[in-house]
Protein backbone atom coordinates (compact mmCIF):
# COMPACT_ATOMS: atom_id res chain seq x y z
CA UNK A 1 0.00 0.00 0.00
CA UNK A 2 1.20 3.08 -1.06
CA UNK A 3 1.88 5.28 2.09
CA UNK A 4 2.03 8.23 0.10
CA UNK A 5 -1.85 8.36 -0.69
CA UNK A 6 -4.43 9.89 2.05
CA UNK A 7 -5.69 6.17 2.89
CA UNK A 8 -2.29 4.40 2.98
CA UNK A 9 -1.28 7.63 5.57
CA UNK A 10 -3.79 7.42 7.50
CA UNK A 11 -3.85 3.82 7.19
CA UNK A 12 -0.41 3.20 8.45
CA UNK A 13 -0.15 6.52 10.82
CA UNK A 14 -3.74 7.06 12.03
CA UNK A 15 -5.23 4.54 13.78
CA UNK A 16 -4.54 3.53 17.54
CA UNK A 17 -3.66 -0.10 16.68
CA UNK A 18 -1.24 1.00 14.85
CA UNK A 19 -0.04 4.22 16.82
CA UNK A 20 3.55 2.32 17.62
CA UNK A 21 4.05 3.18 13.92
CA UNK A 22 3.92 7.01 14.60
CA UNK A 23 5.83 6.97 17.59
CA UNK A 24 8.51 5.04 15.85
CA UNK A 25 8.37 7.53 12.89
CA UNK A 26 8.30 10.43 15.61
CA UNK A 27 11.60 9.04 17.27
CA UNK A 28 13.18 8.74 14.57
CA UNK A 29 12.54 12.28 13.23
CA UNK A 30 13.00 13.62 16.85
CA UNK A 31 16.50 11.23 17.07
CA UNK A 32 16.66 12.04 21.05
CA UNK A 33 15.80 15.13 20.68
CA UNK A 34 13.03 14.25 22.68
CA UNK A 35 11.53 10.43 23.23
CA UNK A 36 7.90 9.82 22.53
CA UNK A 37 6.88 7.22 24.67
CA UNK A 38 3.29 7.40 24.13
CA UNK A 39 0.18 9.35 22.29
CA UNK A 40 -3.43 9.77 21.85
CA UNK A 41 -5.11 10.73 18.69
CA UNK A 42 -7.05 14.25 18.98
CA UNK A 43 -9.83 15.68 16.41
CA UNK A 44 -8.48 16.89 13.12
CA UNK A 45 -11.04 19.85 12.75
CA UNK A 46 -10.61 22.72 14.45
CA UNK A 47 -12.83 26.14 14.53
CA UNK A 48 -11.92 29.71 15.25
CA UNK A 49 -13.32 31.59 17.94
CA UNK A 50 -15.47 33.64 15.74
CA UNK A 51 -17.90 32.16 12.76
CA UNK A 52 -16.51 33.47 9.99
CA UNK A 53 -12.81 32.08 11.15
CA UNK A 54 -11.61 29.54 8.88
CA UNK A 55 -12.02 26.09 10.03
CA UNK A 56 -8.46 24.15 9.55
CA UNK A 57 -7.91 20.25 9.02
CA UNK A 58 -5.19 18.47 10.22
CA UNK A 59 -3.99 15.03 8.21
CA UNK A 60 -3.33 13.95 12.19
CA UNK A 61 -3.20 15.34 15.48
CA UNK A 62 -1.62 13.53 18.51
CA UNK A 63 -0.79 14.64 21.80
CA UNK A 64 2.31 12.98 23.47
CA UNK A 65 2.19 11.70 26.72
CA UNK A 66 4.29 14.28 28.39
CA UNK A 67 1.69 16.92 26.58
CA UNK A 68 3.42 18.05 23.98
CA UNK A 69 1.14 18.19 20.19
CA UNK A 70 2.37 17.10 17.00
CA UNK A 71 0.42 18.27 13.73
CA UNK A 72 1.49 15.79 11.15
CA UNK A 73 0.89 16.37 7.41
CA UNK A 74 1.28 14.78 4.08
CA UNK A 75 0.99 17.30 1.46
CA UNK A 76 1.33 15.28 -2.08
CA UNK A 77 1.14 18.25 -4.38
CA UNK A 78 2.97 21.44 -4.60
CA UNK A 79 1.49 24.50 -2.36
CA UNK A 80 2.96 27.82 -2.44
CA UNK A 81 2.58 28.86 0.70
CA UNK A 82 2.86 25.94 2.70
CA UNK A 83 5.32 27.38 5.41
CA UNK A 84 2.61 29.78 5.68
CA UNK A 85 -0.27 27.02 6.26
CA UNK A 86 2.18 25.05 8.93
CA UNK A 87 2.50 28.84 10.72
CA UNK A 88 -1.14 28.53 10.87
CA UNK A 89 -1.93 25.42 12.16
CA UNK A 90 0.08 25.74 14.54
CA UNK A 91 -0.65 29.36 15.49
CA UNK A 92 -4.55 27.61 15.50
CA UNK A 93 -3.59 25.16 17.82
CA UNK A 94 -1.26 27.19 20.13
CA UNK A 95 -4.20 29.76 20.80
CA UNK A 96 -6.77 26.81 21.64
CA UNK A 97 -4.73 25.42 24.69
CA UNK A 98 -4.51 28.85 26.73
CA UNK A 99 -7.16 29.06 28.96
CA UNK A 100 -10.34 31.50 28.77
CA UNK A 101 -10.49 34.34 31.43
CA UNK A 102 -7.63 35.13 34.51
CA UNK A 103 -6.35 31.65 34.88
CA UNK A 104 -4.80 32.26 30.93
CA UNK A 105 -2.74 35.29 32.52
CA UNK A 106 0.14 32.74 32.58
CA UNK A 107 0.87 32.19 29.21
CA UNK A 108 2.34 28.92 30.22
CA UNK A 109 1.80 26.77 26.61
CA UNK A 110 2.43 23.24 25.76
CA UNK A 111 4.96 21.86 23.33
CA UNK A 112 4.05 22.15 19.72
CA UNK A 113 5.64 20.72 16.38
CA UNK A 114 4.30 20.25 13.31
CA UNK A 115 5.74 17.72 11.09
CA UNK A 116 5.17 17.80 7.08
CA UNK A 117 6.31 15.29 4.70
CA UNK A 118 6.31 16.83 1.41
CA UNK A 119 6.43 15.46 -2.17
CA UNK A 120 7.62 18.80 -3.24
CA UNK A 121 10.42 21.19 -3.05
CA UNK A 122 10.09 24.35 -1.46
CA UNK A 123 9.42 27.46 -4.20
CA UNK A 124 12.61 29.41 -5.17
CA UNK A 125 15.16 26.75 -3.26
CA UNK A 126 17.20 25.30 -5.91
CA UNK A 127 18.62 23.24 -2.47
CA UNK A 128 18.64 19.90 -2.13
CA UNK A 129 18.38 19.00 1.60
CA UNK A 130 15.91 16.74 2.33
CA UNK A 131 15.36 17.24 5.92
CA UNK A 132 15.09 20.83 7.51
CA UNK A 133 14.80 21.01 11.75
CA UNK A 134 13.16 24.44 12.18
CA UNK A 135 13.54 26.38 15.67
CA UNK A 136 13.14 29.62 17.33
CA UNK A 137 16.83 30.54 17.17
CA UNK A 138 18.93 34.07 17.61
CA UNK A 139 20.23 34.53 14.31
CA UNK A 140 23.59 35.89 15.39
CA UNK A 141 24.67 32.66 17.93
CA UNK A 142 22.25 30.15 16.54
CA UNK A 143 21.35 29.52 19.70
CA UNK A 144 17.69 28.39 20.21
CA UNK A 145 15.44 30.86 22.12
CA UNK A 146 12.36 28.88 22.44
CA UNK A 147 12.29 25.06 22.17
CA UNK A 148 8.68 24.14 22.81
CA UNK A 149 7.59 25.51 19.03
CA UNK A 150 9.45 23.47 15.95
CA UNK A 151 8.92 22.43 12.38
CA UNK A 152 10.10 19.58 11.01
CA UNK A 153 10.07 19.37 6.91
CA UNK A 154 11.12 16.02 5.18
CA UNK A 155 11.23 16.36 1.52
CA UNK A 156 10.60 13.36 -0.33
CA UNK A 157 11.98 14.60 -4.16
CA UNK A 158 15.31 15.48 -2.56
CA UNK A 159 15.60 11.83 -0.95
CA UNK A 160 18.10 10.11 -2.79
CA UNK A 161 20.04 7.60 -0.53
CA UNK A 162 20.42 3.87 -1.90
CA UNK A 163 19.63 0.85 0.39
CA UNK A 164 23.31 0.93 1.30
CA UNK A 165 23.31 4.41 2.41
CA UNK A 166 21.20 4.30 4.90
CA UNK A 167 22.51 5.19 8.13
CA UNK A 168 19.86 6.64 11.25
CA UNK A 169 16.42 5.44 11.85
CA UNK A 170 15.06 8.33 10.19
CA UNK A 171 17.16 7.22 6.68
CA UNK A 172 14.91 4.03 6.98
CA UNK A 173 11.42 5.92 7.31
CA UNK A 174 12.40 7.78 4.28
CA UNK A 175 13.24 4.91 2.49
CA UNK A 176 9.91 3.35 3.40
CA UNK A 177 8.15 6.23 2.18
CA UNK A 178 10.09 6.52 -1.18
CA UNK A 179 9.66 2.60 -1.78
CA UNK A 180 7.08 0.88 0.07
CA UNK A 181 4.77 0.92 -2.73
CA UNK A 182 6.69 -0.39 -5.10
CA UNK A 183 8.65 -2.87 -2.65
CA UNK A 184 7.87 -6.64 -3.75
CA UNK A 185 9.26 -7.85 -0.53
CA UNK A 186 10.18 -6.32 2.48
CA UNK A 187 14.18 -4.52 2.30
CA UNK A 188 16.82 -6.36 3.93
CA UNK A 189 17.43 -3.03 5.58
CA UNK A 190 14.14 -2.41 6.92
CA UNK A 191 14.08 -6.74 8.14
CA UNK A 192 12.71 -5.64 11.67
CA UNK A 193 9.85 -5.70 13.80
CA UNK A 194 8.57 -2.57 13.05
CA UNK A 195 8.97 -2.75 9.34
CA UNK A 196 7.75 -6.35 9.25
CA UNK A 197 4.30 -5.12 10.73
CA UNK A 198 4.02 -2.95 8.43
CA UNK A 199 3.96 -4.33 5.29
CA UNK A 200 2.22 -7.23 6.63
CA UNK A 201 -0.86 -5.22 7.20
CA UNK A 202 0.51 -3.25 4.14
CA UNK A 203 -0.84 -6.11 2.09
CA UNK A 204 -3.70 -4.99 0.05
CA UNK A 205 -4.88 -8.24 -0.34
CA UNK A 206 -5.23 -8.54 3.09
CA UNK A 207 -8.01 -5.26 3.10
CA UNK A 208 -11.47 -5.74 3.32
CA UNK A 209 -13.67 -4.87 -0.02
CA UNK A 210 -14.38 -1.82 1.14
CA UNK A 211 -10.99 -0.68 2.57
CA UNK A 212 -9.80 -2.29 -0.82
CA UNK A 213 -12.10 0.18 -2.56
CA UNK A 214 -11.32 3.73 -0.46
CA UNK A 215 -7.67 2.43 -0.73
CA UNK A 216 -8.27 2.55 -5.22
CA UNK A 217 -10.31 5.86 -4.84
CA UNK A 218 -7.64 7.37 -2.75
CA UNK A 219 -4.84 6.41 -5.32
CA UNK A 220 -7.03 7.73 -8.07
CA UNK A 221 -7.71 10.74 -6.41
CA UNK A 222 -3.62 10.98 -6.24
CA UNK A 223 -3.00 10.06 -10.11
CA UNK A 224 -6.03 12.92 -11.10
CA UNK A 225 -4.08 15.46 -9.23
CA UNK A 226 -0.89 14.36 -10.82
CA UNK A 227 -2.43 14.20 -14.05
CA UNK A 228 -4.56 17.70 -13.31
CA UNK A 229 -1.01 19.32 -12.73
CA UNK A 230 0.75 17.85 -15.44
CA UNK A 231 -2.13 18.24 -18.04
CA UNK A 232 -1.56 22.40 -17.05
CA UNK A 233 1.62 22.32 -17.66
CA UNK A 234 1.63 20.53 -20.70
CA UNK A 235 -0.92 23.12 -22.60
CA UNK A 236 1.48 25.83 -21.59
CA UNK A 237 -1.45 27.82 -18.93
CA UNK A 238 1.02 27.61 -15.95
CA UNK A 239 3.89 28.49 -17.83
CA UNK A 240 2.08 31.98 -19.80
CA UNK A 241 0.89 32.88 -16.57
CA UNK A 242 4.38 32.87 -14.78
CA UNK A 243 5.80 34.26 -17.73
CA UNK A 244 3.29 37.05 -17.69
CA UNK A 245 4.07 37.43 -13.93
CA UNK A 246 7.49 37.14 -14.36
CA UNK A 247 7.38 39.93 -16.69
CA UNK A 248 5.33 41.94 -14.48
CA UNK A 249 7.38 41.56 -11.57
CA UNK A 250 10.36 42.21 -13.56
CA UNK A 251 8.84 45.64 -14.93
CA UNK A 252 8.05 46.31 -11.43
CA UNK A 253 11.59 46.27 -9.70
CA UNK A 254 12.84 48.20 -12.66
CA UNK A 255 10.02 50.79 -11.64
CA UNK A 256 10.93 50.06 -7.97
CA UNK A 257 14.41 51.42 -9.13
CA UNK A 258 12.82 54.30 -10.10
CA UNK A 259 10.84 54.96 -7.71
CA UNK A 260 12.71 53.50 -4.72
CA UNK A 261 13.85 50.62 -4.00
CA UNK A 262 11.20 49.67 -1.00
CA UNK A 263 8.52 49.75 -3.33
CA UNK A 264 10.27 47.48 -6.14
CA UNK A 265 10.15 45.22 -3.50
CA UNK A 266 6.66 45.01 -2.56
CA UNK A 267 5.61 44.91 -6.27
CA UNK A 268 7.56 41.97 -6.90
CA UNK A 269 6.57 40.42 -3.61
CA UNK A 270 2.71 41.46 -4.63
CA UNK A 271 3.13 39.56 -8.62
CA UNK A 272 4.48 36.52 -6.65
CA UNK A 273 1.93 36.71 -4.68
CA UNK A 274 -0.55 36.78 -8.01
CA UNK A 275 1.26 34.36 -9.45
CA UNK A 276 0.98 31.71 -6.83
CA UNK A 277 -2.99 32.27 -6.62
CA UNK A 278 -2.97 32.21 -10.49
CA UNK A 279 -1.73 28.43 -10.40
CA UNK A 280 -4.14 27.20 -7.47
CA UNK A 281 -6.74 28.65 -9.77
CA UNK A 282 -5.72 26.93 -13.10
CA UNK A 283 -5.19 23.74 -11.03
CA UNK A 284 -8.20 23.65 -9.02
CA UNK A 285 -10.44 24.48 -12.26
CA UNK A 286 -8.98 21.60 -13.70
CA UNK A 287 -9.74 19.19 -10.58
CA UNK A 288 -13.35 21.01 -10.90
CA UNK A 289 -13.30 19.37 -14.32
CA UNK A 290 -12.55 15.95 -13.10
CA UNK A 291 -14.98 15.52 -10.74
CA UNK A 292 -13.13 16.03 -7.75
CA UNK A 293 -15.54 17.76 -4.48
CA UNK A 294 -15.27 20.85 -3.81
CA UNK A 295 -13.96 19.99 -0.62
CA UNK A 296 -11.39 18.54 -1.17
CA UNK A 297 -10.25 21.06 -4.19
CA UNK A 298 -10.40 23.60 -1.33
CA UNK A 299 -8.14 21.47 1.43
CA UNK A 300 -5.46 21.33 -1.59
CA UNK A 301 -5.32 24.83 -2.76
CA UNK A 302 -6.12 26.60 -0.11
CA UNK A 303 -9.16 27.97 -2.15
CA UNK A 304 -12.43 28.83 -0.38
CA UNK A 305 -15.27 26.41 -1.04
CA UNK A 306 -16.88 30.39 -2.33
CA UNK A 307 -13.87 31.10 -4.65
CA UNK A 308 -13.73 27.42 -6.40
CA UNK A 309 -17.82 27.28 -6.74
CA UNK A 310 -17.60 30.27 -8.96
CA UNK A 311 -14.50 28.78 -10.93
Amino acid sequence: MDPRSDFGFRWYFGREENKEFLIAFLNGLFAGQKVIRDLSYAPTEHDGDHEDDRRVVFDLNCIGADGEHFIVEMQRVHQTFFRDRALFYTSRLINEQIPRGSSGDSYELPEVYFIGVLEFRFESSDSEEYFYDVALCDRRTGRVLYDKLGFKFLILPNVHKREEELESDMDLWLYFLKTASEAGQIPTILDNRIFRRIFDIGEVARLTKEDQMSYEQSLKRKWDWESALSTARRDGELEGIQRGLEQGRQEGIEQGIEQGIEQGIEQGREAERAKADAERRVLAAKLKQMGISVQEISSLTGLSEEEISAL
